[in-house]
Order: C-alpha cells, then sequence, then structure tokens
C-alpha cells in the first residue's frame, strides 16, 4: 500500500542517529514497557527484550519489561492506558492489539487513539502464503485461478477468529472474490501440522513461523504479502511485485505512551529507538528475530495507526468476525 511504502522510505531516513538533547533529568528511575503478552510468548516478547536490552545501553536508568498478558492484549494495553503519563511508562503495541481489537470487541478497556501517543514504529513481520505441496499452484496466479474454479474447496488455518492469520486470509479473498473456509485453531502448531497433512490446503502464517517449513521444503512459499522482500527468503516474490499491492498484511510494532506524556520525553524516546535501529549489531538482533525495521518520526506512527485501524476495521467488518 501507499502508505506503507511511503513509511518504509521515510522511516529509513529516520535511522540515522539523532542528537539527544538533556530533557531535564529523565530517566532518573527505571522505565517500564508493558508488554500484553506473557513472557517468552513468540515474536512480541523476543523483539520487545531486544529493544529493552538496546535501550537500557543508552539511557541512564534501565528499560524493565513488564508481562501483562490476557483478553488478547488489551489487558496489557487498558494497564499502560491507566498508567501516569509521566515519562516513565510506555506501551509496546502491535496490529492486533491496537488496530484489530476496536472492530473485533464490542467494548475494549482502552481507546487506541484517545488514551495513547504513538512514539515510535519500530518495525513488521510479514505474512506470507505457503500451501500444501499436493495442492498444485506453484504461483500466486495459479493458486488464485484454481481457488476461483474450486469455491470453497480450498481451507485455509489461522491461530484464530481475528488473528493476523485470519485477516490476512481475509483480506486476499475480498480482494480476489475467491471462495475459502476459514478453520481457526487454538495456536500455529496443530495448523501447520494440519498444513502439512493436507487437512488444510493453505495458510497466511507469519514468515517467522512458516520459515522452518519453507526452508524444509514441506511447504510451497507463494508470496510475501508486504512490499519488500524479506531477507530469509529472498527468493519468495511480495504481493507488490506480483500486481497485487495492496495486499500487505503484517503484524507490526510500535512504541506508545499514556496520552498527556510530554512531548519532550515523547521526542527522547523516538530518538534513542531509532538510534537503537541504526544500530548495525542492534539491526542484526532484531532482524533475526524476524522484524523488517522502520522507524521514523512520531508523527508518522501517528498517521500509520490512524490508517491501520480504518484498514482492519474494514477487513474484519467484511469478514463478520467478532469476540465477545
Amino acid at each position: 500500500m501507499t502508505h506503507r511504502r511511503t513509511l518504509l522510505a521515510t522511516g529509513l531516513a529516520a535511522l540515522a542517529p539523532l542528537p539527544l538533547h538533556a530533557q531535564g533529568a529523565w530517566p532518573d528511575k527505571p522505565v517500564r514497557l508493558v508488554v500484553p503478552t506473557l513472557g517468552g510468548a513468540g515474536t512480541a516478547d523476543t523483539v520487545a527484550r531486544i529493544l529493552a536490552q538496546e535501550l537500557d545501553k543508552r539511557l541512564p536508568q534501565r528499560v524493565v519489561v513488564e508481562n501483562r498478558a490476557g483478553a488478547n492484549g488489551n489487558v496489557g494495553a487498558a494497564t499502560a492506558a491507566r498508567s501516569p503519563a509521566d515519562g516513565y511508562t510506555f506501551l509496546w503495541g502491535w496490529a492486533g492489539t491496537l488496530a484489530t481489537n476496536p472492530a473485533l470487541y464490542r467494548e475494549l478497556p482502552f481507546d487506541p487513539v484517545r488514551d495513547f501517543d504513538p512514539v515510535v514504529l519500530v518495525g513488521n513481520v510479514p505474512n506470507i502464503l505457503v500451501v500444501n505441496r499436493q495442492l498444485g499452484p506453484r504461483t500466486l496466479a495459479e493458486f488464485t485461478a484454481y481457488a476461483r474454479a474450486n469455491p470453497g474447496k480450498i481451507n485455509f488455518g489461522s491461530t484464530g477468529n481475528g488473528s493476523s492469520m485470519h485477516l490476512a486470509g481475509e483480506l486476499y479473498r475480498q480482494m480476489t472474490g475467491t471462495e475459502m473456509q476459514h478453520v481457526p485453531y487454538s495456536g500455529p502448531a496443530p495448523a501447520v501440522t494440519d498444513l502439512l497433512s493436507n487437512r488444510i490446503q493453505a495458510m497466511f502464517n507469519l514468515v517467522t513461523g512458516a520459515l522452518p517449513q519453507v526452508r524444509a521444503g514441506e511447504v510451497i512459499p507463494l508470496a510475501l504479502l508486504d512490499e519488500q522482500r524479506a531477507p530469509q527468503l529472498p527468493d519468495v516474490p511480495t504481493t507488490a511485485e506480483l500486481g497485487m499491492a495492496g495486499l500487505t498484511f503484517g503484524t507490526w510494532f510500535m512504541v506508545l505512551a499514556p496520552k498527556g506524556t510530554p512531548g519532550p520525553i515523547i521526542d527522547r524516546m523516538n530518538a534513542v529507538v531509532n538510534e537503537v535501529l541504526a544500530d548495525p549489531e542492534a539491526k542484526q538482533r532484531l532482524q533475526g528475530a524476524g522484524l523488517a525495521l522502520w522507524g521514523g518520526t512520531r508523527q508518522r506512527a501517528a498517521e500509520f495507526l490512524a490508517v491501520e485501524i480504518r484498514r482492519h476495521a474494514e477487513i474484519v467488518r467484511a469478514s463478520g468476525a467478532r469476540v465477545d
């Protein structure tokens, strides 16, 4: 999408080290980074901890990860939203919690726009369309043609209603006019097991989750739902390359502050995170966890969040997904 391409261009330009001007004594005590998932639970927690460790090296006080899991990220987000806006609490937010949940839940204990000030976009883990080897198609065009010729015969798995895998599949269905059956699972492992055994025929998995099966030759990767190829899978084309630039989807990550946090503190945190994203060693660590690095200004983060909230709402509405 155009806003993603603009983001990448401006974000990369912002990754050069930025001057840090002292903003009073901040921070003069540890800074809390609220992560709305269990400790050790996948890419979200892994990347948050890497970022916190890198921030520790650049700030005079520690950045402490505080895991607050529950209700698909809503508990942690609400915890951060209710925290004092004094610069000592930040939220590690992502696409599902900030953009999908407002459309998925009838009631939320927080509002991603009203309760937070975006600080900086950190990066993205894109989805990738992979299919069972027995299905036949070896390209995205062949898969789309097959799906159109066999309505309702392709089952695609996900980690649940409203998950990144589900909405990526829904976006594909909406853009191509194909009819596929969504099969939700309790987690990625059983979905992958059924994909390998041909109980389901496709997954719009996160690239980090699909990587082992792709490298082992157990599934066929058809397209990365992004505008830039993944360095881990340089031979897999993007949907943008294949003429479907609007078919972009992934789990992006963002640092936010409770609404009303002093602007100079937000600016400094933005600068330090951008410094991390520009550091070769830190970049290697974050990219090793599967993250495509973005960065950029706080204004860009706010604009991106607003666009993504609207986009996710449209996809969720068309899919009929709902969590009460």
